[in-house]
């Protein structure tokens, strides 16, 4: 198994909303690089997000952020 380019665009897409609360969501504005606006389309279609441009987590894109936080801070 190995973690593709798409797999990480969308896992450092993941770790950039915020950890204090799950309150506040993310906008993915359409000046951002293609990669990342596809990455948030991807995560919304997994129904990881409310938005296809960001918005909140969702319950179980929560789950899988606090799961990408613990990992990176192991491996930092």
């Amino acid at each position: 198994m190995s973690v593709t380019a798409e797999m990480l665009e969308e896992i450092n897409l993941l770790l950039k909303f915020p950890e204090a609360s799950h309150m506040n969501g993310l906008k993915v504005h359409h000046e951002a690089e293609e990669s990342v606006q596809a990455a948030a389309k991807r995560l919304f279609e997994k129904g990881l997000t409310d938005q296809p441009d960001g918005g909140y987590l969702t319950d179980a894109g929560i789950e899988l952020h606090e799961h990408l936080r613990l990992i990176h801070s192991a491996l930092k």
